[in-house]
């Protein structure tokens, strides 16, 4: 087969609500070009796209999935992504690669969440949309309202390009109202064209009018021509649409079924003949001098490429996903990454159907391809022939909030743990990772539920690591609010020397975030040689509070007098003093629990600021102010601060309050004293967990 050109090329990104069919569309799509036999249901496990073991397990998608298809002389990339908002950082390396998006909707749910948010998501990448409403087979589809959903929702841009004849609740067939043809399909999938017939005349006149005002948006030669009433063929509605389509001006919707086969090859020349190559966008996003700029994009020009994606395969080792940026990949090739500095030679390559692997011998400008075994490179990676320091603009992750602290069932599991989380860190950058030294516990972010729970049970197919998950600890704090004086003895008499350290110390409320150590001692009463051994003895003993075990800050300490002796004080000796006083004086001084405290911000609709107030002051937030949200319409920014402790179940909440709609970022800011409530029922378990051991 002869190489494809860059302009042959279309890189498409399946977007949607999920369940509304972007799988299925893939595998419709695979099915029409012959690509495969027959067709698999991702509820089976036997789609092309959902290949992964967790993948068939669970029914659903959880990864980007590549499924190239030949179509009218043209590649057509799909890129199939998970509808689940767990794996949204998948939906964010397809788009960094895609070109344009078709958005899967459900003829009978409508425009759902997941809807809105591929809207955002294309339109924050600036690519080109279409819509595809999908079963519509089902009979409780209601395809006037979904039009008007769309239209309602996304504007003006939104026209109709195929809709369906239907009667009642049956469709009978679909109209392409930019031919001005009908097609009825059989049972196989396979359509008769024809003439439209005569009862659907007057909706199809109407509905035409609304696409050629959309495609006459963008010639005016077209707009005259409608304006007056001339005939309009196809290719001149199909020429202005494809303008429509590079500009984001139109978005046009075509109503079909994926798993009946309906107009699915409508939607495939449709993509061919309308949507943009790589080469048709012109220059491409790089990172420089800390700012976004463009570059052009050269066919011909010097090779390099953009990894999007990585799976760390226990087996076949590191597999890096890439899109040809720039010039023609070829094997044997080396290219220097310019973010890690090394140097990487390209053995072999490999475009992707699936979990299918085909070597080629080379892959031009704007193809995805896949190869193996670069030991230096990872996603977000830049890699080029070029002696410049070009780096493509890296994909931004959203941050992961929900923790969980990892236990092995199996004692002795811990490396293995921490060597199985390393790999998989490698390929999903929203899974963040800690050992926290102060609880003790390894502790994994993810997105939400789902998302953790995969990522267990990737650890344990593919690393055979058995682990659970449990709610992290807080890492509390202890201080104190009352000078007190105390007193620390330390004698013990043994053959030979003795051990004496005595000190007198005062304990106070600290300013700095430590321990502010200083002495008083007049005449010589402990020997300025001892003072860092006390010193030390008290940086020792406030790792451990005397309320729930957890670190003391701010406290200070005055030694003011003591004694010595002569042959039995040691440093030992005065640093075990240190301890006894600080054990005798704390418990006096009202000793208090801190909490930690951040700053929350949540970005949510307007009609659901009241909702997430109320929740907020549940969690003992405190709501500090509340602006409209510049970034999106219709949305505000609600600023709070809210302890860290009420904060560990929020992102599954707020998911579930705003639909999906809303998000937060969260930072700590500071340590605040808990609540006399709170911190009984946290020194109760302190102790119960003190038993335990």
């Amino acid at each position: 087969m002869d190489r494809i050109t860059t302009d042959s090329i279309r890189n498409v990104c399946l977007l949607g609500h999920s369940g509304s069919g972007k799988t299925s569309l893939a595998e419709a799509a695979l099915f029409v070009t012959k690509a495969i036999d027959r067709m698999g249901k991702p509820t089976d496990g036997t789609t092309v796209c959902d290949y992964d073991p967790e993948e068939v397990k669970r029914g659903f998608s959880l990864y980007t999935a590549i499924a190239p298809v030949m179509w009218k002389n043209k590649k057509i990339n799909f890129i199939d992504t998970p509808g689940y908002f767990d794996f949204v950082g998948e939906v964010y390396q397809a788009l960094r690669v895609a070109d344009s998006a078709v958005i899967t909707v459900d003829a009978k749910a409508g425009v759902e969440v997941g809807t809105e948010l591929a809207w955002d998501y294309a339109s924050d990448a600036g690519i080109p949309k279409a819509f595809f409403v999908n079963k519509s087979d089902d009979p409780e589809a209601n395809f006037s309202k979904v039009l008007d959903e769309l239209k309602e929702k996304f504007g003006i841009s939104v026209c109709p390009l195929i809709i369906p004849m239907a009667e009642g609740h049956t469709v009978k067939g679909f109209i392409n109202l930019a031919s001005k043809k009908s097609y009825t399909f059989d049972k196989n999938g396979k359509y008769t064209e024809g003439e439209i017939p005569a009862e659907y005349e007057d909706q199809a006149t109407e509905l035409r009018s609304a696409l050629l005002e959309t495609a006459a948006e963008n010639s005016e030669e077209l707009m005259e021509k409608f304006f007056a009433d001339e005939e309009i063929s196809e290719k001149e509605v199909i020429d202005a649409l494809r303008l429509g389509i590079k500009t984001c001006s139109a978005a046009p919707v075509i109503f079909g079924s994926a798993t009946n086969v309906w107009c699915v090859e409508q939607l495939l020349s449709f993509i061919a003949d309308t949507f943009p190559s790589f080469h048709d966008r012109g220059s491409e996003k790089v990172e420089k001098d800390g700012e976004i700029k463009e570059v052009p994009i050269e066919e011909n020009g010097t090779t390099s490429i953009f990894v999007f994606k990585t799976i760390a395969d226990p087996f076949v080792g590191k597999m890096s996903f890439f899109k040809v940026m720039n010039g023609m990949l070829t094997n044997e090739m080396s290219l220097r990454n310019v973010n890690s500095g090394s140097t990487e030679k390209f053995g072999h390559i490999y475009t992707i159907r699936g979990k299918k692997q085909t070597e080629v011998d080379a892959l031009s400008c704007g193809d995805i391809g896949m190869t193996a075994k670069l030991s230096n490179t990872n996603t977000n990676d830049t890699l080029t022939a070029s002696s410049t320091d070009i780096v493509y603009k890296k994909i931004v992750y959203p941050e992961p909030y929900l923790g969980m602290a990892v236990t092995p069932k199996a004692k002795g599991d811990e490396d293995k743990i921490s060597s199985g989380i390393a790999k998989l860190l490698e390929e999903d950058y929203t899974i963040r990772f800690e050992n926290n030294v102060e609880t003790k516990q390894l502790v994994v972010y993810g997105l939400g539920d789902i998302h953790l729970d995969v990522f267990t049970s990737k650890l344990k197919s593919r690393f055979n690591v058995n682990v659970e998950l449990t709610k992290p600890k807080i890492a509390y704090r202890e201080t104190i609010k009352k000078t007190v004086q105390a007193e620390g003895k330390h004698k013990k008499q043994t053959g030979g020397h003795g051990q004496y350290g005595h000190v007198k110390i005062t304990f106070s409320p600290g300013e700095a975030e430590g321990l502010t150590f200083t002495e008083s001692v007049v005449g010589g009463a402990v020997p300025k040689n001892f003072f860092p051994a006390i010193e030390k003895g008290l940086l020792e003993a406030m790792q451990k509070g005397v309320l729930a075990g957890y670190p003391v800050v701010h406290l200070a300490a005055n030694l003011y007098d003591g004694s010595y002796h002569e042959v039995d004080s040691s440093e030992m000796a005065f640093k075990i003093a240190a301890s006894l006083a600080y054990k005798d004086g704390l418990p006096r001084a009202n000793p208090v629990l801190l909490e930690p405290v951040g700053e929350l911000k949540v970005y949510v609709p307007d009609s659901l600021v009241g909702d997430v107030i109320g929740d907020l002051n549940k969690r003992r937030g405190r709501v500090l102010g509340m602006t409209a949200y510049e970034g999106k319409k219709g949305y505000q920014l609600v600023e709070a601060e809210v302890p860290k402790a009420e904060m560990l179940d929020y992102p599954t909440v707020l998911r579930a309050m705003t639909q999906g709609r809303g998000w937060f970022t969260y930072k700590f800011v500071r340590y605040e004293e808990c609540p006399a409530a709170v911190a009984q029922k946290v020194i109760a378990e302190a102790k119960q967990e003190a038993e335990k051991e």
